[in-house]
């Protein structure tokens, strides 16, 4: 099988990686807008070649579009525009919303499979892929009735490969989900990294004195706005119904201090350590 992989960062690199690792693929192309990200990806061997992406479209029997989630509606209208009833597009944002709107009426529509990998990290660019980036993630599908059998039958079988458990669920239900377990934890990352250097105005404290939690907690704070931005914005509703339930929480746990209420502290901790049965 030939696959076009279109935004070779973090997903579509560690995408690329895992074809490779599990034989999935007999020749990767890569799009590419950057010059440097298109040579550190050869370079790095998650491309045999970079192509315009109208050439590789007529010469893939399966693209992949890994761009930011803003750019990924317009390239798979363009992408539908240029397949034939053998071929397969696939997208791997994280918002599904927009896009299923946008490609509903297209007379292609079938040859498309909307597809989210839960994996992800703080990185980004061809350096930032990873091998087995995806084993043991789950990975959303969304609104397969509207997928041609043959296409769906062939996305699913590569995720099986890759060890992947599969969820369906239509777009609206994925972008709440994806608000809640995902998209507030990178809200709150960027608003504790902020917190603390508007507050603490000595660098070097910040360094020497931050323990293993305050760095997991503001991890994600080191995410590229370039992705984040878009999914914030499209996700914007969803975003922001948590958001107001996360600062509900904050304001609570701020009464509780200011009465010096340890009670309702300690069974507030208490609640919140019951996401160990749900998260190992």
């Amino acid at each position: 099988m030939k696959v076009m992989i279109v935004g070779l960062g973090l997903i579509g690199g560690s995408f690329a990686l895992s074809l490779r690792d599990h034989g999935l693929a007999d020749e990767i192309l890569g799009v590419e807008n950057s010059e440097e990200h298109a040579a550190e990806a050869l370079q790095l061997g998650l491309a045999d070649r970079i192509v315009p992406f109208e050439e590789g479209i007529a010469q893939a029997d399966l693209t992949v579009l890994a761009t930011p989630v803003d750019t990924i509606p317009l390239l798979a209208v363009k992408a539908l525009n240029r397949v034939s009833d053998r071929q397969a597009v696939i997208d791997m944002g994280s918002i599904k919303g927009e896009l299923c709107e946008v490609i509903s009426m297209h007379a292609r529509r079938r040859r498309f499979v909307a597809v989210h990998p839960m994996w992800g990290t703080e990185y980004s660019g061809p350096k930032a892929a990873q091998h087995g980036a995806f084993t043991g993630r789950h990975v959303v599908f969304c609104d397969t009735e509207h997928s041609d059998a043959d296409v769906l039958q062939t996305v699913e079988r590569i995720f099986r490969t890759l060890r992947c458990p599969a969820i369906y669920m239509n777009p609206e239900e994925h972008d709440l989900h994806a608000a809640y377990v995902s998209h507030i934890s990178h809200v709150s990352s960027f608003a504790l990294a902020l917190t603390v250097l508007e507050k603490e105005l000595e660098e070097r404290h910040i360094f020497d004195l931050a323990g293993g939690g305050f760095e997991s907690t503001v991890r994600l704070a080191k995410s590229s706005a370039t992705t984040w931005v878009p999914i914030l914005l499209r996700n914007k509703y969803n975003v922001l119904d948590v958001l107001r339930e996360h600062i509900h929480q904050l304001q609570v746990l701020r009464k509780m201090l200011e009465r010096d209420d340890a009670e309702g502290l300690r069974q507030a901790i208490e609640r919140a350590n019951s996401i160990q049965r749900i998260i190992h």
